[in-house]
């Protein structure tokens, strides 16, 4: 049986998120346990995989799957160009208590804008450390970062910026907090 996600963008998708992690269609094919023919199909569209199979692809691209569901079909004319509110794509959970939705129209740019929502007390313990440049604005609420071993409180309208350091963050407040995160290369 084959599932079908919402997102009109699988194959396209798939392609940018195997590329940006620097993987062959020889070694994703090999890690989901696929021939390059099958994968190369699902790239383009041809083949939809099955959600066994759409859960192996997410695993070996660092993603969960729930990041290739929840799109709502665009109007034609916004596709491609326009995310409405009530169209966004909800992103993966990678800390339970962030809420992450996709501002940007799909994931082929050469930078993603990802409006997450921190809830009170949610932490991210493990600093991680990502080859990217990344850049955020706190819209409400207040958030605590720690980069590169410095920390810093952030405020509604405070912005900062992180170039491939250590970082962390925590929402210790008892209000949810809102912030517009640009990365670049996308990292979902």
């Amino acid at each position: 049986m084959t599932i079908q996600t919402t997102s009109e963008s699988l194959g396209q998708d798939l392609r940018v998120l195997r590329k940006q992690r620097g993987l062959t269609l020889v070694e994703v094919g090999e890690s989901v346990g696929r021939s390059v023919g099958w994968l190369s199909q699902v790239e383009r569209d041809i083949s939809e995989p099955t959600m066994d199979e759409l859960a192996a692809l997410a695993d070996t691209l660092g993603v969960t799957t729930r990041s290739f569901f929840g799109k709502r079909r665009a109007d034609p004319r916004d596709e491609g160009r326009i995310v409405r509110k009530n169209a966004r794509r909800p992103m993966s959970e990678r800390v339970p208590g962030l809420y992450e939705e996709l501002l940007s129209p799909d994931l082929t740019d050469d930078f993603e804008v990802v409006h997450s929502t921190f809830a009170p007390g949610t932490e991210r313990l493990k600093e991680v450390s990502r080859a990217t440049q990344e850049v955020g604005i706190v819209i409400s609420g207040t958030l605590d970062v720690t980069i590169d071993g410095e920390s810093f409180t952030l405020e509604p309208g405070d912005s900062f910026r992180i170039r491939g350091e250590p970082f962390r963050w925590a929402n210790r407040s008892t209000e949810p907090c809102v912030v517009i995160w640009v990365i670049a290369p996308p990292v979902y």
